[in-house]
């Protein structure tokens, strides 16, 4: 067994699953992912083990389990380690026109893990995600920090409902954006799985502010990727009602995690009013198109 023949392991501080992370080596010298869940999350692994062979089947570049089981600690999984950097920091060192074509990669891959349908039980789309959307509604109005420009995203929410009718569902990644991906050797690769979720594909892109806060041309490049330069005006509409739902919910979710985060927060509503003209136009002024894709 991989994770009896471990004999060192480094701490990676990173992320907010509250799992344990290290970069394992193991006695023949060869690097591993080590991830440790609480035992509680055992089912729930087990399914994300599952889900994610399935993905790494598509030849998603990933890191893979090889071995999982329980130990004294919770759940591990032992995982093909990815030896790069994290495109979040890499990718404003790179040429613009690298920056691109890593994102047409990215939109290219989520198309791929979009291909894996949802179950054929999942509940409708439209009436679940108007009772998130409802959830988000109350948790703000109820939160002691307010940012101007809400009452727009509101506005621009409740103009769009009618937007979720109807939507296809699928399995998605549920954090898909440039923190969650690595570049090595010029090649991206997609990390943690774990929130994994199904519902509309075009939700998957409420996490492009992050993208196009650290390169609007990795962003724009995704969705260029994705929809292989055919962006539809839908798609637009659909994705400002997302992020204006995922704004709101936002300051009170950093509220317990410090001052830092409610800022960070804060920024990023700012921006999402700029890029969309506070509301007015549903596509953000950081998309460019491009003919290559």
């Amino acid at each position: 067994m991989l994770y009896q023949s471990i004999i060192t392991r480094t701490p990676i501080d990173k992320g907010w699953s509250g799992d344990k992370k290290y970069c394992a080596v193991t006695a023949d010298g060869k690097k591993y992912l080590l991830r440790i869940s609480p035992t509680e999350k055992a089912e729930k692994c087990v399914k994300i083990f599952s889900i994610q062979q399935k993905v790494a089947s598509l030849g998603i570049p990933m890191c893979r389990v090889i071995e999982y089981g329980s130990c004294s600690e919770g759940i591990y999984s032992v995982q093909t380690w990815i030896d790069g950097e994290d495109a979040e920091l890499l990718l404003h060192t790179l040429p613009i026109e690298n920056q691109y074509i890593l994102g047409t990669d990215a939109g290219r891959i989520l198309r791929k893990i979009h291909s894996i349908p949802a179950p054929k039980d999942q509940p409708k789309w439209e009436p679940r995600f108007n009772a998130k959307i409802n959830r988000k509604l109350k948790a703000y109005s109820e939160c002691p920090i307010k940012f101007e420009g809400a009452e727009q995203i509101i506005g621009y929410i409740e103009a769009n409902r009618h937007l979720l009718k109807n939507r296809p569902q699928c399995y998605q990644h549920g954090d898909y954006h440039v923190g969650n991906m690595m570049i090595s050797c010029g090649q991206l690769y997609v990390i943690d799985f774990d929130r994994y979720d199904f519902g509309d594909p075009w939700e998957e892109f409420n996490r492009i502010v992050w993208c196009a806060q650290t390169s609007p041309d990795f962003a724009s490049g995704m969705v260029n990727g994705y929809f292989e330069g055919n962006v539809p005006l839908d798609f637009w509409k659909l994705l400002a009602l997302y992020i204006s739902s995922n704004m709101l919910s936002s300051i009170p979710w950093a509220i317990p995690f410090g001052e830092a985060e409610i800022q960070t927060m804060l920024n990023q509503a700012n921006d999402v009013l700029s890029w969309y003209d506070n509301m007015n136009n549903p596509i953000p002024t950081w998309y460019h198109q491009c003919n290559s894709v």
